[in-house]
């Protein structure tokens, strides 16, 4: 069956299901403040359980369905949702193999999306042709121009997109943002960031897909290629993130670590709705790190090993302030705690990242980190990722979003397989 075909016949087919959200009943975009807002879930591996809880424990929300291409996986979280359900409402949750009979369900106002990052597109694009609000995991695409994609979707269907940036809704970046930002530690020239290294070519063995899994599901979008439990591991794997690390699944550390680290010097440096202009490789070939991007303004970032691991260092001409989750600390130190005057500039404040999701979906305002910022920030680390590749510094245009290398531009986008074109809505 068509993809397109298939979500027209699960809409139809929805019907049979008696849970109804508001914006049913009041038009498209009409929710009410006292509704609950049910809930969806495609992905269920390692990361969604801790999610779920998180969202789960906002008090509007309701768990009604998941999806996952993995039944042992699917089984596991329909379990835990069920347990967190039984504290507010004692329901079922339904689980699907297919993505797409969730998506076909008219009483799921939301999803969350937590598969594996060459989905992300897909899955967004689709939860947002079926009206859908959305909270898709970072870093937000695998390319660029998937990045751009899921703008021009969300934006389209008028969904709410927060990107799972939750960093942004942490005290120490907050502050660390703010200083930078209102010139604490005065004007900005330098700032190091500490995360792995960049993506690697896939060279697994293929191995005997388990029957639990649909393998040419979990591919998806990519380009075929043999089944390794490293890719598609099991709950209890101490090797349950390494996928990251290869190309066309992951972006290695550079999207993972830098999805986070990436983005609050973005943040900082209010650079938000924009980007670097150029990104220089280390001079030594097959270097892990040493990767620098300047911004037009000057300020030149540097992915390196400074010390502390997933950490950021701001060097000013006044001071230096060094963040991470597990410390602020500042060359003047009473700036960690500083409480800044009413006139300084500020950044969005949000104390809990899956609350300011689900009231941005009542208000239907834009989240602390809209699709927009999410692409901008898996953009640059989409770009670092090229420009280690290429090995040849690259210069960046970041309102028309192109290189001005024909290889960095053809390397915005990947081939797909069979009817996965996500472009296509």
């Amino acid at each position: 069956m068509k993809r397109r075909d298939f979500i027209a016949k699960s809409v139809l087919g929805a019907t049979a299901f008696t849970i109804l959200p508001r914006n049913v009943l009041g038009g498209s975009g009409f929710l009410s403040p006292s509704d609950k807002i049910n809930i969806g879930f495609i992905g269920v591996g390692k990361q969604s359980v801790g999610l779920m809880h998180n969202i789960s424990n906002v008090k509007e929300t309701h768990l009604l369905a998941a999806a996952d291409v993995d039944q042992t996986k699917l089984a596991y979280f329909l379990g835990e949702a069920t347990k967190a359900n039984a504290k507010k409402a004692a329901h079922q949750v339904q689980g699907y193999e297919d993505y797409r009979e969730l998506l076909g369900r008219k009483d799921i106002d939301a999803v969350v999306i937590a598969s594996p990052d060459h989905w992300h597109a897909m899955h967004t694009v689709d939860s947002a042709k079926a009206g859908k609000d959305i909270y898709c995991e970072k870093p937000l695409a695998l390319t660029i121009g998937e990045g751009r994609a899921m703008v021009h979707a969300v934006r389209k269907y008028k969904r709410v997109l927060q990107t799972g940036s939750m960093q942004r809704s942490q005290y120490n970046f907050r502050q660390a943002a703010d200083l930078v930002r209102n010139g604490y530690i005065g004007e900005i020239k330098e700032v190091n960031v500490s995360v792995g290294g960049p993506v690697k070519q896939c060279d697994l063995p293929s191995l005997e897909a388990p029957s639990h899994l649909n393998w040419d599901l979990w591919i998806g979008p990519s380009m075929y290629r043999g089944y390794n439990s490293i890719l598609s591991p099991p709950l209890d794997s101490p090797e349950w993130a390494l996928w990251r690390l290869y190309k066309d699944f992951g972006g290695g550390y550079i999207t993972d670590w830098g999805a986070h680290m990436f983005d609050i010097v973005q943040w900082a440096l209010d650079q938000d709705h924009s980007g670097p202009v150029q990104f220089i490789p280390p001079s030594q070939t097959g270097a892990l790190e040493g990767c620098e991007f300047v911004y037009k303004n000057g300020v030149r970032v540097k992915h390196v090993s400074w010390g502390s691991f997933n950490a950021i260092q701001f060097i000013g001409t006044e001071g230096t302030l060094e963040v991470s989750r597990e410390f602020i600390r500042t060359s003047k130190p009473e700036l960690a705690n500083l409480k800044l005057p009413a006139t300084a500039k500020r950044v969005c404040q949000s104390e809990n990242h899956y609350e300011d999701w689900i009231s941005s979906i009542k208000t239907r305002k834009k989240p602390i980190c809209d699709v927009e910022i999410g692409h901008r920030t898996s953009s640059v680390c989409n770009a670092v990722n090229i420009a280690y590749e290429l090995q040849k510094t690259i210069n960046w245009d970041p309102k028309k979003e192109e290189f001005d290398n024909a290889y960095a531009n053809n390397m915005r986008t990947r081939a797909y397989r069979g009817e996965w074109d996500y472009l296509n809505f």
